[in-house]
């Protein structure tokens, strides 16, 4: 991989970030782009590791922009191939980001808009819990899952005209996910388009302060039945 943009806080104790945040761009476009996104985040999380790396080639598009997987020719046959390359070259990167910074999965947060939000979710559908939450901005399976994550949290946001990426590829991922018992929310801006809008990213920043994931839940629960049991033993 290319150039990687960093936003690494100042830690006088040299202890892990206690989250770490990578922001991966669409096609056509670079690292920069994904800079405001990122800024936005450091100030709602302003102890986090940010990274925002650049796509893998450049756009074949065009004569700028970096992509994560060709989108030329591209078809529902072919895409899933592309994307599984392009996947396999992120774990990888991924993984050496982690070590480098001694970031667990757990606190590992991909957000991606458009490419770089199929990228997200078919990394977390290979490796799960390789990440514990993914956001993905106007994004889509390249197949919708027969199977849900059970150690990362899916949170889809979407622009209701969206018109490059269309509002049923989100809706269709929740509805499948939710058969699965995956852990996954939708959030759908009236008026927004194919862009990584400020409602968009506020609903994200709600999410990531709000939302308990299942695993956690069940943790809980199991916990507390666990005790229970244990009371009515001594009983």
């Amino acid at each position: 991989m290319s150039d990687c943009i960093e936003f690494i806080p100042n830690n006088s104790q040299g202890l892990p970030p206690p989250q770490l945040m990578v922001l991966l761009h669409g096609v056509g476009a670079d690292a920069a782009s994904m800079i405001p996104t990122a800024r936005a985040l450091q100030r709602e999380f302003p102890q986090a590791a940010l990274l925002i790396p650049e796509g893998f080639d450049d756009f074949d598009g065009g004569p700028q922009g970096r992509q994560w997987f060709s989108v030329s020719g591209v078809t529902e046959e072919n895409r899933p191939q592309r994307v599984a390359a392009a996947r396999e070259r992120f774990v990888a990167w991924l993984r050496a980001a982690q070590q480098r910074l001694r970031a667990t999965p757990a606190v590992t947060a991909l957000v991606g808009f458009s490419q770089g939000a199929i990228l997200a979710l078919e990394t977390a559908q290979a490796e799960d819990g390789l990440a514990g939450r993914v956001l993905a901005f106007g994004g889509r399976y390249a197949v919708l899952p027969d199977h849900a994550p059970r150690e990362t949290t899916l949170h889809l946001l979407h622009g209701a005209q969206d018109t490059v990426m269309p509002t049923r590829h989100a809706r269709e991922a929740l509805e499948r996910l939710a058969l699965l018992g995956g852990d996954a929310t939708l959030d759908i801006a009236e008026g927004v388009g194919h862009e990584l809008h400020p409602a968009l990213l506020d609903e994200a920043i709600h999410r990531l302060r709000t939302h308990i994931p299942h695993r956690t839940w069940q943790a809980a629960l199991g916990a507390v039945s666990s005790a229970q049991r244990g009371g009515d033993c001594e009983h």
